[in-house]
């Protein structure tokens, strides 16, 4: 048999640097849900555990797939330890379930960047290649300084005052600062130096027993699993929240941000270059045409039956914009020099919370949009500070059938939804014109 691998993810809900801080969102999911994804998809793992005394934390836990432990108030406190939480979380889990633990984790969710390989790894140092406990550590390469106001500065010792030549000198000598892990004096090329190791602060393992008879993490042969040290954050303040925001879209794996169905009330949509190719064809009266995409239709038809609220929102004061839209049947509000301002009305007006919004957009204009809403969107060909700006990416063009893709993110590939059959798209585009009534013809 398999051996039993429970990884805890202690969280609960006080927090004097950020306030809800394991509620925070990073790239729209809260902290305590990455943690519990990339748990889920480590090796080895057989359950997940959230160890909190918050009711919301615990909500969100079971959202992400994690099982919940209530956290005593004894060992919930400011000086409360994770390995009280562990110990804890571990022996309710045993109770439930009739069953031995055979490798215990901490997982910290507080580390943003943490991945199901490295919770993976560390596991499989304890329950494959014998390690007593293990850790993720990173590569460390800098010099590390301690200030001189220190008792644990060598100069202050009685050894070192006694060889100075008098006090002044001794006391000059104790206010320096030091090298620890060097000597100042002797400054190797970094290839010439042993190899340092960052401890992470984002995964450990340890073999149940092991644990339980040292009480604390490190014991017995302890191994060093190392990571990106690219990956190394912890949030401990808003700064470090800040930094794990901004980082996100560069170390998140492409699509780990998209939205589900659950994540959204409402998907509000750009027009030109993001239901369009972002070309306009004048014919010699004057008369606009643009092209758009069959399968868009399909998708917008299906979202629509989902019962999430759609809009078509454009500064374009254009009859071709109204026209789409009636053949879509989506309310739609054109001619808007301040998308922003008019997406807050429609938003209370219809009595949907912003984060639960997804934007859609391809251009500058959508900027101020995607500040307000909690899924900004950008469509492949979107300007580089839009893309820059948006939580995902869509691999399809504005016009080529991005919101077809994003219907697929939500309803899956059939684009099945609760009230209806599965719905099957077509592909190439369709041009819509501002004479007659605007349709393209055949599907939505």
């Amino acid at each position: 048999m398999p051996p039993t691998v429970l990884a805890v993810i202690p969280a609960r809900g006080g927090s004097k640097g950020v306030p809800a801080k394991n509620l925070a969102p990073v790239a729209g999911v809260p902290l305590v849900a990455r943690a519990v994804r990339e748990s889920l998809a480590a090796r080895h793992v057989t359950a997940v555990v959230v160890s909190t005394d918050d009711e919301y934390i615990a909500d969100v836990a079971r959202a992400a797939g994690a099982e919940v432990v209530q956290r005593p108030s004894e060992i919930a406190g400011d000086t409360a330890t994770s390995e009280a939480a562990v110990l804890h979380a571990m022996d309710v889990y045993e109770a439930r379930y009739e069953t031995e633990v055979d490798v215990v984790l901490l997982v910290q969710c507080t580390s943003p960047f943490l991945t199901g390989e490295d919770i993976g790894g560390v596991a499989g140092a304890v329950a494959e290649d014998g390690a007593d406990s293990a850790l993720t550590v990173a590569p460390f390469h800098g010099f590390v300084w301690r200030d001189g106001h220190s008792d644990a500065h060598p100069a202050a010792t009685d050894t070192a005052a006694a060889t100075a030549t008098d006090a002044t000198a001794a006391a000059t000598a104790s206010r320096g600062s030091y090298g620890v892990n060097h000597d100042k004096a002797f400054r190797p090329r970094r290839q010439d130096r042993p190899q340092d190791l960052l401890e992470t602060g984002a995964a450990y393992a340890m073999s149940a027993a092991g644990f339980r008879a040292a009480g604390h993490r490190f014991f017995g042969r302890t191994d060093l699993v190392r990571t990106d040290p690219a990956r190394t954050l912890e949030v401990d303040d808003p700064h470090d929240l800040a930094r794990a925001r901004a980082l996100a879209p560069l170390l998140d794996a492409p699509g780990s941000s998209r939205p589900t169905f659950a994540d959204l009330d409402a998907v509000v949509l750009d027009f030109d270059g993001t239901q369009t190719d972002d070309r306009v064809l004048i014919d010699s009266d004057g008369r606009e045409f643009v092209s758009v995409h069959r399968g868009d239709g399909l998708g917008i038809a299906a979202l629509r039956r989902s019962g999430l609220k759609l809009l078509i929102l454009s500064t374009e004061q254009n009859p071709v914009v109204a026209a789409r839209a009636r053949k879509l049947r989506l309310p739609v509000l054109h001619g808007i020099d301040r998308k922003d301002l008019a997406l807050k009305q429609w938003c209370e007006e219809e009595g949907v919370a912003p984060e639960r919004v997804m934007y859609v957009g391809n251009d500058v204009n959508d900027l101020p949009c995607f500040g307000l809403v909690g899924w900004p969107v950008a469509v492949a060909g979107a300007h580089d500070v839009v893309r820059d700006a948006a939580r995902t990416v869509t691999t399809a063009e504005g016009g080529f059938g991005a919101i077809r893709e994003i219907a697929a993110w939500l309803l899956g590939p059939s684009l099945t939804v609760p009230t209806g059959p599965a719905t099957t798209a077509t592909t190439g585009p369709a041009t819509t014109g501002t004479t007659g009534s605007g349709t393209t013809g055949g599907n939505p």
